[in-house]
C-alpha cells in the first residue's frame, strides 16, 4: 500500500500538474485578439456592402426617367433573385417551418423597402432618402443600447436629419414619408437578416428571400414595363442595380451580421448617407437633397 502511494506521488503527479497546466483556460485577452479578425472582417464587408448600395441607387436613379421607380425596382428584384438562386441554390425543400418564417418576412421586408426608398429618391433625392432611411439602422443601436453616450450621439445625428428635412413651401412631405418607411425596412431587414443568417447556412436565406421578392414583383414590372418606352441602357442600369443594391449588399450583410452584433451593424451604418452623398455628386452631378430621377434629367 505504502509503495503504491508512493508510486503516485512520486510518478504520476507531476503528469497530472502537467495535464492541469495544460488545461487551464486561456486569458481574456486571448480570446479578444481572436475575435479581431472576425471584427475586422465584419467592417470590410459593411464598407463594401454601404459602398456598393449607394453607388447601384445612383446608377438605377439615371433609369428613373424611361422605367420609372417601380420599373427600376421590378428589373432589380429579378435580376437580384435570378443571381442569388442559382449561386446558393436554396433546398426549399428541405425547409422547416422556423426557417420559412424568416424568410418570407425578409420577402417582405425586401419588396418594400426597395420601393419606397426608389420612390423616394425620385421625389427627395439620393442624399436626403438615404440619410432619412438611416433612422433605421441607428434605431436598431439605440435599443440595444442602454448607455446615455449612445443616447447623446442619437440626439444629435437625429438633430442633424430635422435639419436636413426641415420643413419648407416646396417640402415634398410624400417623399419624406417614402423615405421613413424605408428606414422602417431597414430596421427589420437587419434583425430578421440576422435570424435568417443563424437559422439557414451559407446565402440559401438570402437567395430564398430575394426569389420570393422577384415572384411578388411580377405583376407590377409587367404593367411598369409596359407602360414605359423601355431602352437597352435603362435596363442595363436597373440590372446593374440588382447586382450592386440587392446581391452584394444581402449576402456581405449576412456574412457581418454573423461577426457583429446587430447594435455595431446599426452604428455603422451612418457610413451610408456619407457616400449617398458622394455617389451623388459624382454619378448624378446632382446637390445633396435636390430631386433625381424623372423630376431632374440626369445629366
Amino acid at each position: 500500500m505504502h509503495a503504491f502511494c508512493v508510486c503516485v506521488a512520486g510518478v504520476h503527479a507531476p503528469a497530472m500538474t502537467i495535464s492541469m497546466r495544460e488545461h487551464r483556460p486561456a486569458p481574456a485577452g486571448g480570446t479578444a485578439i481572436a475575435r479581431q479578425p472576425g471584427r475586422l472582417t465584419g467592417i470590410a464587408l459593411m464598407t463594401g456592402s454601404a459602398a456598393s448600395n449607394q453607388f447601384g441607387a445612383a446608377t438605377a436613379a439615371l433609369a428613373f426617367p424611361v422605367l420609372g421607380p417601380a420599373g427600376v425596382v421590378a428589373v432589380r428584384q429579378w435580376v437580384a433573385g435570378v443571381l442569388l438562386l442559382t449561386a446558393a441554390r436554396p433546398r426549399f425543400a428541405s425547409f422547416t417551418r422556423q426557417q420559412w418564417r424568416p424568410v418570407l418576412a425578409l420577402a417582405l421586408i425586401f419588396a418594400t423597402m426597395n420601393l419606397s426608398l426608389y420612390l423616394a429618391i425620385d421625389r427627395i433625392g439620393l442624399g436626403l432618402a438615404v440619410t432619412l432611411e438611416f433612422l433605421g439602422p441607428l434605431s436598431v443601436a439605440l435599443l440595444a443600447s442602454r448607455r446615455l453616450a449612445d443616447l447623446g450621439c442619437a440626439l444629435i445625428a437625429g438633430t442633424a436629419v430635422v435639419v436636413l428635412a426641415r420643413p419648407q413651401p416646396s417640402t415634398d412631405y410624400a417623399g419624406i414619408m417614402l423615405a421613413l418607411l424605408a428606414a422602417v425596412c431597414w430596421a427589420c431587414y437587419i434583425l430578421v437578416n440576422r435570424v435568417v443568417g443563424a437559422r439557414l447556412p451559407g446565402a440559401q436565406g438570402p437567395a430564398a428571400a430575394a426569389g420570393l421578392s422577384a415572384l411578388l414583383y411580377v405583376p407590377i414590372g409587367i404593367w411598369a414595363l409596359a407602360s414605359h418606352p423601355v431602352t437597352g441602357a435603362a435596363l442595363g442600369r436597373a440590372a446593374t442595380a440588382g447586382l450592386l443594391c440587392s446581391a452584394v449588399p444581402m449576402v456581405a450583410d449576412l456574412a457581418a451580421l454573423r461577426r457583429v452584433p446587430a447594435k455595431f451593424f446599426g452604428v455603422f451604418m451612418s457610413v451610408n448617407p456619407v457616400f449617398a452623398a458622394l455617389t451623388a455628386s459624382s454619378c448624378l452631378a446632382s446637390r445633396s437633397g435636390s430631386p433625381t430621377g424623372s423630376r431632374s434629367p440626369p445629366s
